[in-house]
């Protein structure tokens, strides 16, 4: 078979023995293999078996967006400084984001995905859980709905997925990184312990370096050791998240797979393989997040309110920021003023590493005019005219052809003024 498959127990359990709530769903996470770098390797014969780094350049300006395996057997990663990047892979071969181009290939890989199930809930371009639970009678056992999903995306889009099987969205995710490229984990419910023990703790969702040296100290490595520890120890060392952790080590999520509705807010956020601390990398994502947001919401027709500033920090807490716009507003300068303006006034300088970065807008207005202040509408004026020529450039090129300066990171000229939507 074509597909490297890592199983705990391939064999069915019979359906008699699936009386439990927890153990009806069958739950595939799929995440795409190196995804920016893949399509750039797929689309460009040349770049195959190259190391291939997105974003960033070779003169080590900017910021690494994704990496090949290739590139990552030398350490380089996403989020990492290219000049770091250029220093750990001196033959990696740069090459210019194209966000619009992996958008409309992730939007090809998404309805391999509803040819399967209508639960499909996606977490970012390249990754999604899918509620296969119901399918099975159509498509057979959520392993061949699995293989057939990978089997459709790479004969037919040229592209690799990882998928991680079992009861419940946090082991399958956990089980889709474990075979890595090209792999395929099944989970058997009777057997998630013998599953879960051998592996670290840094695999549970919420344990960062902080919470990993607080274990470490008490001789905590493994799953195991921490599902030992009472519950009520857990809650004295970490509050509420040692709970939280205390039912991860337990194999327990009862979240279900949600589809995704019509938007009530449009954001763009990346989530880094490795902790981020240095603000001025956490800025210039911001930068690029924003020019992402900016371009999506003129597609759309669509102009916001209220911009929103969310940070994941190691440990999982997660943190909103919101400002609200005089006027409706879908400009990249406006948006990234004023996301730069939040996380610089909004966020303590001493902050914890970051492990998620994302900018939204909400509060939609489609109108395409609004009323401006005297003084006000000459500059709005020429950033509109900014803002449409480079799309049309875009549109004609490609994202990569164009690229905003760092001036963005200084005009706070026209930051709106922040809201109390502080939420934990």
């Amino acid at each position: 078979m074509w597909v490297r498959v890592s199983v705990y127990n391939r064999t069915r359990w019979p359906v008699a023995d699936r009386l439990s709530p927890w153990f009806e769903s069958m739950i595939l996470h799929i995440d795409m293999d190196a995804f920016y770098a893949s399509v750039e390797q797929r689309d460009r014969p040349e770049l195959r078996g190259l190391p291939v780094i997105v974003g960033g350049s070779s003169a080590g300006r900017g910021v690494v967006c994704a990496a090949s395996y290739e590139a990552r057997k030398f350490g380089v990663h996403s989020a990492q400084p290219a000049v770091t990047a250029q220093r750990l892979c001196p033959d990696g071969v740069f090459v210019a984001p194209r966000m619009k181009h992996y958008a409309q290939v992730s939007q090809q890989i998404f309805e391999r995905f509803l040819r399967y199930t209508p639960l499909v809930e996606p977490l970012s371009l390249d990754e999604a859980f899918l509620d296969v639970s119901g399918s099975e009678k159509l498509f057979g056992p959520a392993e061949v709905i699995a293989e057939k999903v990978k089997h459709d995306i790479r004969t037919e889009l040229g592209l690799v997925a990882s998928v991680g099987i079992a009861p419940n969205k946090f082991l399958a995710k956990i089980a889709s990184d474990l075979d890595k490229p090209d792999g395929l984990t099944v989970v058997d419910p009777e057997r998630t312990q013998e599953f879960l023990d051998p592996l670290p703790v840094g695999r549970l969702w919420g344990v960062g370096r902080v919470t990993n040296r607080t274990l470490e100290l008490r001789g905590i490595r493994t799953i195991a050791q921490l599902r030992k520890l009472p519950t009520e120890s857990l809650r004295h060392l970490f509050g509420e998240q040692g709970e939280h952790l205390s039912r991860l080590a337990h194999g327990i999520d009862d979240r279900a797979v949600t589809i995704d509705r019509k938007a009530k807010s449009i954001s763009h956020e990346t989530t880094f393989p490795a902790d981020v601390s240095d603000r001025e990398i956490l800025a210039a994502w911001l930068l690029e997040l924003s020019d992402q947001l900016g371009s999506r919401l003129r597609r759309s027709h669509l102009a916001g309110r209220t911009l929103q500033l969310k940070i994941r920090f190691h440990d999982f807490r997660t943190l909103t920021r919101a400002a609200t716009f005089a006027e409706p507003t879908n400009g990249t300068q406006a948006i990234a003023d004023a996301a730069l303006a939040l996380y610089r006034d909004k966020i303590a300088s001493n902050h914890p590493p970051v492990r998620l970065l994302g900018v939204g807008i909400s509060r939609f207005d489609d109108r395409t005019t609004h009323q401006q202040s005297l003084f006000a509408e000459e500059e709005h004026q020429q950033q509109r005219q900014i803002d449409t020529v480079a799309d049309q450039i875009r549109q004609k090129f490609g994202h990569d052809s164009l690229a905003r300066g760092s001036r963005l990171l200084h005009n706070t000229k026209h930051r709106p003024q922040p809201g109390a939507k502080d939420e934990l």
